[in-house]
């Protein structure tokens, strides 16, 4: 009987799979840490065979061509797709034997990429699982607009015909295994739930119940913003990526944290927005360990700038070095562990700045007072509507564009506290007064707030 277990990298929305039979198995999309992939091979008791990529990625490093390196399995990459090194040039129709009656069938998927393949895992003959990569997700499609501009709407209309084709050669109890689409920016839409058939997303993927223009229509316009690191995961992934280094980076001391920060570079402080709020090294920008924190610190920081990491503990650097490396930023330039008072000179004080509610701010416009109110959710987010007045930028671009608050004492928000937390310390490390919102959006509704929807816009 075959297996097909799940590799959860959860701060980037992604899975990989770990798929085999008694001896041998096949490793689907692994990701940059590839000794969890091991793990769970050991944990199995079986031979990686294979290691296998539905396309070169742009979302994160991937731990491929190390994985195949270090096991020795037969690295299968689609034809199509430009690389450096030496592999398994897959064309639609390869099989591969991963053990005695379990072989993959690749299926040219194109749409996501040019290049996109998914796999069917076929025992004695029979199709069990398809690894969809950005293919087929749950509900939704991969993007077709990371490539290039000029490809972005032929690869939607690829995207529609590959999803027909796999529910096409594909038995409804077929399982749907995506790479994609559980938060990750890949995906065109949110995925509703952590499994599926192909049956199951005849009945509800908009990809399959909508024709082709419809479908082309509708996915363009509801593509939101890409995370600006992007740009630098397909290259890294097409030249091969080096292995990974988790050792232990260089301690930082209070004195050359701040040398650090005099010389530009980034300082991030992993503590909970709760506690960054109450205390910090001035001049540092609070990024959670808790959060997306690969993701949205990747997207903000200048690429190759150096960064330290502080934290409570050697853990929470460990946990956020490993996060880090998934997307490219390979080594922190320092690392300090205990709390801001082991971080800043004798007699330097803290900066902190006050958490509200939005009860907090409607208390605050019915005294008169005339804060600024920064909206930091992504545009899809604000097109479903804003509180009235409010000035609109992204998180992602708040440190660029600093400029555009407008003077006074800003009230940052999102739509649940950690992105608000991350826009506060950057304003605060700017020197503007700040108030982090740390309340679920809708509560702004609650609290009376003056909202502004759509249709009233």
């Amino acid at each position: 009987m075959f297996f097909a277990d799940i590799v959860e990298t959860e701060g980037l929305g992604n899975r990989s799979y770990l798929a085999g039979r008694a001896r041998a198995a096949v490793v689907v999309d692994p990701p940059r840490d590839i000794d969890r992939v091991i793990a769970a091979a050991a944990r199995r008791g079986v031979r990686i065979a294979a290691v296998a990529e539905t396309h070169v990625h742009n979302d994160y490093v991937t731990g491929g061509l190390g994985l195949a390196r270090l096991t020795g399995a037969r690295y299968l990459v689609p034809a199509g797709a430009s690389v450096a090194y030496a592999r398994v040039a897959v064309a639609d129709g390869h099989v591969e034997e991963i053990d005695e009656g379990l072989a993959l069938r690749a299926v040219a998927t194109p749409g996501h990429t040019p290049h996109h393949t998914s796999y069917v895992l076929e025992e004695d003959g029979r199709a069990v699982a398809a690894f969809t990569g950005g293919s087929l997700l749950i509900g939704s499609v991969g993007r077709p607009d990371l490539v290039e501009p000029r490809l972005t709407e032929e690869l939607a209309r690829a995207q529609h015909a590959s999803a027909h084709r796999l529910v096409a050669e594909l038995a409804d109890e077929v399982a749907v295994m995506p790479t994609h689409g559980f938060g990750s920016f890949c995906s065109a839409g949110q995925s509703r739930g952590d499994h599926s058939t192909i049956g199951t997303e005849k009945a509800a993927n908009p990809a399959l119940l909508q024709d082709v223009e419809t479908f082309v229509e509708e996915l363009l316009a509801g593509l939101d913003d890409v995370p600006a690191y992007y740009a630098h995961m397909g290259p890294a992934n097409a030249a091969g990526p080096a292995p990974v280094d988790l050792t232990v980076p260089e301690r930082a001391d209070a004195g050359e944290i701040t040398r650090r920060l005099a010389a530009g570079e980034w300082v991030v402080d992993l503590r909970s927005r709760v506690a960054f709020s109450e205390g910090h090294v001035a001049g540092s920008f609070n990024f959670e360990v808790e959060g997306q924190l690969a993701t949205y610190l990747a997207w903000m920081m200048p690429w190759g700038k150096p960064v330290t990491l502080l934290a409570q503990s050697a853990e929470d650097i460990a946990r956020a070095q490993r996060e880090l490396s998934r997307v490219g930023i390979d080594r922190p330039a320092a690392a300090a562990v205990g709390s801001p008072s082991d971080w800043t000179g004798a007699g330097t004080p803290l900066a902190s700045f006050p958490r509200a509610t939005f009860a907090d701010l409607a208390a605050a416009r019915t005294r008169g007072e005339e804060p600024v109110v920064l909206d930091v959710r992504r545009d899809g987010e604000r097109a479903g509507g804003w509180i009235e007045g409010s000035v609109h930028i992204p998180v992602h671009q708040v440190h660029q564009r600093l400029h555009e608050v407008p003077a006074g004492t800003v009230w940052v928000h999102c739509a649940g506290g950690m992105r608000a937390a991350i826009a506060a310390s950057l304003l605060g490390a700017s020197g503007r007064d700040v108030v982090a919102v740390d309340d679920g959006y809708t509560a702004a509704a609650d609290a009376g707030l003056p909202l502004v929807t759509p249709l009233q816009h």
